[in-house]
């Protein structure tokens, strides 16, 4: 009994708590990853979309710079980060680097599209290689992150960036049976 219980102190409890995959979210038709794909990690981020304000030929507006966030586990563990990419590095130090290949689902106007991305790159870390086999990411159920008004971006404040607080769930998805 002790062998065991020292065996199993010597697995991380991150690797235990991702034996049981996470269900597909319900989501608008475009941004489901294709026949053949399944989520096996998912994660509730807190963070910041970053904005400047640039010059158009129009005028000014504001355009995303980056997001910036850190995806928790269901017991409130931080396991991921997220930022300019975009990219999603795991605490093992392997990433995913992605791509937006379907158009964004404006789910609530009041909130940053929901996504799905492609992986476009990944890649093993010192430590593992948790994301590794990422095939797409969703970015769903979010909240905030929109651009200030455009109003509030002119010639005066070109050049300025501003920090909009969201949230969001991201599942990665991977080929089925892999």
């Amino acid at each position: 009994m002790c062998v065991v219980a020292a065996a199993l102190a010597v697995v991380p409890f991150a690797q235990l708590a991702d034996a049981k995959p996470p269900a597909a979210p319900a989501v608008p038709g475009d941004i489901q990853p294709p026949e053949g794909h399944e989520p096996f990690l998912s994660g509730h981020a807190v963070g910041v979309q970053i904005y400047s304000c640039n010059a158009t030929a129009s005028g000014s507006a504001w355009g995303l710079v980056a997001p910036r966030a850190t995806l928790y586990d269901d017991n409130g563990r931080a396991f991921v980060e997220h930022f300019a990419g975009p990219t999603w590095q795991a605490r093992d130090g392997s990433s995913v680097v992605a791509t937006r290949d379907a158009p964004p689902a404006t789910v609530d106007p009041t909130a940053i599209p929901w996504l799905r991305l492609r992986a476009t790159s990944t890649s093993a870390g010192a430590d593992g290689d948790k994301l590794v086999k990422t095939s797409y990411v969703q970015r769903v159920a979010t909240t905030g992150g929109l651009a200030p008004a455009a109003s509030s971006c002119d010639a005066g404040t070109v050049g300025d960036r501003v920090e909009v607080p969201y949230t969001a769930d991201y599942y990665f998805w991977r080929e089925s049976g892999r």
